[in-house]
């Protein structure tokens, strides 16, 4: 990442500079948590944290915003009767149920890109691209666009036909049996996604041979994570982002890190990130996260199957929607769905934090680098507010903030190790290009 600097004299001389970053020996009992998290926090000054914080907060405000187009353009396609002209097309080319709601779900899905693509035009790339995180020019990503919409309307329509087929045969209790399958859907979304889903937007090489993979293995054996292969995924060329993941499920697990994780990081800081996703596998937070969404979800539809058909016997006839079984009902448990979701959202950002935090206390763990923690946790404040207020990280973060992880760096630092030495970062950099 570049950043533009002053032809100027230099503001200390190189000795100082120098010795801002070196170590300061303590005992464990002199080591003050807060006195070393604050170090850490207050790298991070002047034109970055105004950019970091103005980036993040602006997206409680896509939350809503988003929130809001998604129930215009249903809205929209119920007022001028768009969804049943959907499904009486679906009826002239099929005459099982499940085929019209296979072209009614394909439509539906087509029309809510095309309606919905200003918008996200300006928030995946126009507002990226303000804040200096975007790599791809507007054809490159316009190729990926055109890449998830076609994964879209495979998957979405063979969802829209299980649920209505349930619907259809269960109409008292289809709630409860759609949960099942949400939950089903999604865990052979973990299966089957990066064996044939994200290469689609990615390349995938094995890592070479070298330092981080040698101490990927050497983690990944220790706590008893499938470690066969170990992926690089060239992720810069579409934004600055570092991150790593061990997905998949049973024959498709697979460890990844991105480029931007290997060429941004050192390497105590990579050994950091990568101790983290393998806590999401030895933890099971990806069963436990399909159990819980698929509660989650049981709720939502639960309330769908009281809400949806009282909108349709007020205003079906003006939507050409006969009732909840009829497919053209899809904008309906859309509307209902998109604002559940909303009001639940800070309840989804608990949850998922609560694993990350769990994840965090075990990358300390196994890597036993809590400045590296520090130190790529305060590098991802590119994207993510440091310093949030408690009620603000509550209701808006799912990961712990910035602070919140360095803090338990931190602590972990003296609880763990002997002479726990406190270290003065230098300064982060200034904010480059972008928004302010």
């Amino acid at each position: 990442m570049s950043f533009r600097s002053r032809r100027a004299a230099p503001a200390l001389p190189a000795l100082a500079l120098g010795l801002l970053a070196l170590p300061i020996a303590a005992h464990a009992a002199d080591f003050n948590v807060e006195t070393a998290t604050r170090a850490w926090l207050d790298t991070l000054q002047g034109p970055a944290r105004a950019r970091s914080d103005a980036y993040f907060e602006g997206r409680y405000w896509l939350s809503l915003w988003g929130t809001l187009v998604s129930v215009l353009t249903d809205g929209l396609l119920l007022k001028f009767a768009v969804s049943s002209r959907f499904r009486d097309l679906g009826e002239r080319w099929f005459r099982r149920p499940a085929g019209v709601v296979w072209v009614t779900a394909l439509l539906y899905g087509l029309a809510g890109f095309v309606l919905t693509l200003p918008w996200t035009i300006y928030t995946d790339f126009i507002r990226e691209g303000q804040y200096g995180l975007m790599n791809q020019s507007f054809g490159s990503w316009s190729l990926d666009m055109l890449k998830g919409l076609l994964v879209s309307l495979v998957v979405f329509p063979l969802m829209a036909m299980a649920v209505y087929a349930v619907i259809r045969r269960f109409p008292r209790r289809w709630w409860l049996f759609g949960a099942g399958l949400s939950g089903l859907f999604v865990a052979l979304g973990a299966l089957i996604a990066p064996v044939f889903i994200m290469p689609l937007f990615n390349h995938y090489t094995e890592l070479p041979d070298g330092p981080v993979r040698a101490r990927v293995v050497a983690m990944a054996t220790a706590n008893h994570v499938p470690a066969q292969h170990i992926y690089l995924v060239d992720a810069s060329k579409q934004s600055k982002r570092i991150s790593a993941n061990v997905s998949g499920l049973g024959p498709t697990i697979r460890i990844s890190l991105n480029d931007n994780l290997l060429h941004r990081t050192t390497e105590a800081e990579t050994a950091a990130v990568m101790g983290h996703e393998l806590g999401h596998y030895v933890l099971n937070h990806v069963w436990r996260n399909v159990v819980v969404m698929t509660l989650l979800a049981a709720a939502g539809f639960f309330i769908a199957s009281r809400v949806a058909p009282a909108l349709i016997a007020r205003h079906g006839a003006r939507w050409g929607v006969r009732d909840l079984a009829d497919p053209a009902s899809m904008p309906v448990l859309a509307i209902v769905l998109a604002v559940l979701s909303l009001f639940a959202q800070p309840l989804f950002n608990t949850l998922i934090r609560l694993d990350e935090s769990e994840a965090d206390a075990f990358g300390l763990n196994a890597a036993h680098e809590p400045d590296g923690f520090a130190s790529v946790a305060m590098k991802l404040s590119e994207y993510r507010k440091i310093e949030p207020g408690p009620i603000e990280e509550m209701l808006f973060f799912d990961h712990p903030s910035g602070a919140t992880r360095v803090r338990m760096a931190m602590q972990w630092k003296k609880d763990h190790v002997a002479n726990p030495v406190m270290v003065v970062p230098p300064p982060m950099p200034q904010a480059g290009p972008g928004k302010p």
